[in-house]
């Protein structure tokens, strides 16, 4: 019988904690880990922070040197984009051509960054994935520019305080009216605009961006409201989306993401997984499907499909995949971190320190129930509601702990 074969699509964290999962789980069959970017596997935290900022260098934030990947006999395609999946004829072809057959196949591609739309081939506007676009920035940041960031979202927080922490002229725009507002409402966005504003940036809310001018290189933004601002260096932090533009002939079920079952298995699609930013799935913790672009997500998600596929290949049946939701930010000397599943509409209650304080923990309600605890500078507390959110706590329970850690 020909040895059985796991291709895992996207040398990332979640697709390196397959393979990792794996050969911990006692699996002792092939194992092919493609990845699109010529780098060995590094983490991504990093690209926005210590190494945009020049403090840390690439060894700093390996997730697997050469000889580790070595001892976990595991085949590499690096610099080797996957173009197409034959779902049933289990084959992943290459760009070039190669084609990789196999018994489980994991998609593991991540996200890609959205695009601000008709945006002009200008010098200096750039978007932050990979450790090649953080090595184009950080070599920008050099030069003393006058930076523009579009879109508060974590990632381009990170850029905004990283940038101003080394002295640079920074400004944020952001379509919404509070920064965050999607994920963490109108309560607490504004605590992380109090914070680059602590720290001198300028920050335009609610206001668009309608293209940008220069001559060759980028010299300013135009804004929905007619007015411009001067910039050296754009850096666009819009979102991401799932990167699945290579499946869409695989015939998966796909929306925002590849649709999974609670085990991350494709719908529908036998030998099929997903883990990571890629992967849509039902969270029988928390009662809805998701989709999560954290860093926690994807390793526990590719450590737990890796687990899974273990347990298939030995006949049992693989575990749902149902974690507490856990991101955190470091922008300036700050820590925030939020754990569960925040909306925009919970009820909010600060319930240990102050916004004004610049450190608090705020519990999140819906329902009842505690759907989220949201912390600045308050790691160990903030923390202790990890493992309270496992139980799905009333609001009346995480107020009691808020109260004996206060």
């Amino acid at each position: 019988m020909p040895e059985h074969h796991v291709v895992v699509v996207g040398a990332s964290l979640a697709g390196l904690r397959v393979v990792q999962s794996l050969r911990s789980k006692g699996y002792d069959g092939r194992i092919t880990l493609v990845g699109d970017e010529p780098h060995l596997p590094y983490d991504r935290p990093p690209l926005s922070k210590q190494f945009l900022a020049g403090d840390w260098e690439r060894d700093r934030f390996e997730l697997a040197p050469g000889e580790m990947l070595g001892g976990f006999d595991v085949e590499l395609r690096l610099g080797g984009r996957a173009t197409d999946l034959d779902v049933a004829g289990r084959v992943v072809t290459l760009h070039g051509g190669e084609r990789l057959s196999y018994d489980d196949v994991v998609v593991a591609t991540g996200a890609s960054p959205r695009q601000l739309p008709d945006t002009p081939d200008l010098e200096g506007v750039y978007t932050l994935r990979t450790i090649d676009d953080s090595i184009a920035i950080r070599d920008e940041l050099g030069k003393a520019p006058r930076v523009v960031v579009v879109g508060a979202g974590f990632i381009g927080a990170e850029v905004a305080a990283t940038a101003r922490t080394k002295g640079l002229d920074v400004t944020i725009l952001e379509a919404l009216p509070v920064p965050l507002s999607r994920g963490l409402g109108p309560t607490l966005g504004p605590a992380v605009a109090a914070l680059h504003g602590d720290h001198g940036v300028t920050m335009r809310l609610g206001v668009g961006v309608d293209g940008m001018e220069g001559s060759g290189r980028v010299e300013r933004v135009v804004l929905s409201d007619g007015s411009t601002v001067d910039a050296d260096l754009v850096v666009v932090g819009i979102g991401v989306v799932a990167e699945t533009s290579w499946l869409e002939a695989s015939g998966l079920e796909l929306r925002d993401g590849v649709v999974c079952d609670a085990m991350c298995r494709a719908v529908g699609a036998p030998g099929v997984w997903a883990a990571g930013d890629v992967a849509r799935w039902p969270n029988q913790l928390f009662g809805e499907e998701m989709r999560l672009e954290h860093w926690d997500n994807a390793a526990m998600q590719g450590m737990a499909v890796g687990a899974s596929i273990a347990a298939s290949v030995a006949g049992d049946e693989p575990a749902p995949f149902a974690p507490v939701p856990f991101v955190w930010s470091e922008q300036y000397d700050a820590m925030i971190q939020i754990l569960g599943r925040p909306h925009a509409t919970d009820r909010v209650e600060v319930a240990i320190g102050s916004f004004e304080e610049r450190s608090f923990v705020a519990l999140l309600e819906r329902d009842g129930l505690l759907s989220a605890a949201v912390g600045m500078n308050d790691a160990r507390r903030t923390m202790r509601f990890r493992n309270l959110l496992r139980s799905r706590p009333t609001f009346e329970e995480a107020t009691a702990l808020a109260a004996e850690l206060a």
